[in-house]
């Protein structure tokens, strides 16, 4: 599918070099140099059997092996992804289940109008209240994540906060009202109702026998927000300037770099359906 959108929209990567200085005989020689003269459906084969066998190619951009500029950014993605997952989802889980446990109470309405702040406000906009408020105006951080060459993101871990609680704000809404949701709905449930009808502490149950069940719904939301985090960051790694994933995806778009494109793509749809995979895994645990 990418590589028939690439094929049907306008320009390819030898416009895109050569720019306003393009002319017909500069493009044909460098479709030549980059094998674009070739029939669609040969280089589409040839790139299906190199990736098969672990060769995602090289960049018709860049002229650089694509695997070792893929794996730069899939590890500043990592990193980024990793941590906020770590803050957000134990925080959203708990604080759901706080708020379905006691429902209508005053905490529950701070939760609730929280959520529908932070599902309200798309991630630019977060990201730029932070820039303009822990930056320009207490100058407690770096306006941007840039990352030196040479260093990682972890040599500078100050230019990680922003990111993160700009993605925090974001899945923090969505599984906190996804398990409170679903927390209110189990706790009407008959068993439960056995359950502190028996002389089961509240602690018992809800931890025993409430979130074992209304984490399932939960885990499902969790699971598709992983590959969103690994490869679908392209506002919150663009507002910040961090040289991720979903940035290389972004400039391999522009830049109508089909290789590296597919390369990513093919990235992502494997931590789709390895996190899918996890999901399912857990239902049973729980």
């Amino acid at each position: 599918g990418i590589f028939t959108i690439t094929e049907i929209l306008p320009g390819d990567v030898a416009s895109m070099m050569m720019g306003r200085d393009a002319t017909e005989k500069n493009l044909a020689k460098i479709r030549e140099d980059l094998g674009l003269d070739r029939p669609p459906h040969v280089r589409y084969i040839e790139w299906i059997g190199n990736a098969a066998q672990g060769d995602l190619g090289v960049s018709l951009y860049n002229k650089q092996p694509i695997a070792p500029l893929v794996g730069r950014r899939l590890q500043h993605s990592a990193i980024l992804a990793v941590v906020a997952f770590l803050v957000a989802v134990p925080t959203a889980v708990m604080s759901g289940i706080f708020a379905g446990v006691r429902p209508d109470t005053k905490v529950d309405r701070l939760m609730g109008l929280v959520g529908l702040v932070g599902i309200s406000l798309p991630e630019f906009v977060t990201g730029l209240l932070l820039i303009i408020l822990l930056s320009s105006t207490l100058h407690l951080l770096p306006s941007s994540s840039i990352i030196l060459p040479g260093t990682t993101p972890l040599s500078r871990p100050e230019i990680l906060i922003m990111p993160i609680l700009t993605i925090t704000a974001v899945l923090f809404a969505y599984i906190m009202r996804m398990t409170r949701a679903n927390v209110i709905e189990v706790m009407q449930t008959h068993y439960v109702r056995t359950a502190i009808l028996k002389g089961l502490s509240m602690r018992q149950v809800i931890f025993r026998h409430v979130v074992p069940n209304a984490m399932l719904p939960t885990i499902t939301v969790v699971a598709s927000n992983v590959g969103w985090m690994l490869g679908g960051l392209i506002i919150v790694e663009t507002v910040f300037a961090y040289p991720g994933l979903g940035s290389q995806l972004l400039a391999a778009i522009q830049t109508r770099d089909v290789p590296l494109l597919q390369s990513l793509t093919l990235l992502i749809a494997a931590t789709y359906a390895i996190s899918n995979l996890v999901a399912d895994l857990s239902y049973a645990a729980l």
